[in-house]
């Protein structure tokens, strides 16, 4: 991971700092005692069981430390200062796909929080860079590896 700047919402922050004490005070100590109790097993060098704590250890440690960087470089979107004139990160955006008068509303995130089953798409994705700055009622077209959707914007909220 670079030095960019991270884009969180006061929730996707919570997460982070949640999934981060929980690496930290939870899952450390139990893959201590994973490894402690696969090392009373005797030989370590043909020990599955130490073998997957050790490599569950460097997971958790990797971890760590991707998180410790991210929340060190992140902008956090105050819900307050969301504008709900125009989609920014932080809005929560409902478009309808002109060619079938389906709508959709989605939550515009940075991608370090990005989760599509949960509709909470990145600023850098296609549909959120189509969307982004635009006001209510405009309509976008979006490059998608099928060809071009067009989405109305119908309701910007926060």
């Amino acid at each position: 991971m670079n030095d960019k700047q991270i884009i969180l919402t006061q929730e996707g922050l919570r997460k982070l700092e949640d999934e981060l004490e929980n690496l930290k005070s939870v899952k450390r100590r139990e893959v201590a005692e994973r490894i402690k109790v696969a090392i009373g097993y005797g030989d370590i060098s043909e020990n599955s069981e130490y073998e997957d704590a050790k490599n569950e250890q460097a997971f958790i440690e990797g971890r760590v430390l991707t998180l410790e960087k991210m929340l060190r470089f992140a902008s956090i979107i105050n819900n307050d200062d969301i504008d709900i004139d125009i989609v920014s990160i932080g809005s929560i955006v409902t478009v309808e796909d002109m060619e079938y008068g389906d709508t959709m509303k989605y939550s515009i995130v940075g991608s370090a929080e990005a989760d599509p089953l949960q509709n909470k798409i990145s600023n850098e994705s296609p549909v959120g860079k189509a969307i982004l700055g635009k006001k209510k009622g405009t309509v976008v077209e979006v490059n998608v590896p099928v060809g071009i959707i067009q989405y109305k914007i119908i309701d910007i909220t926060k």
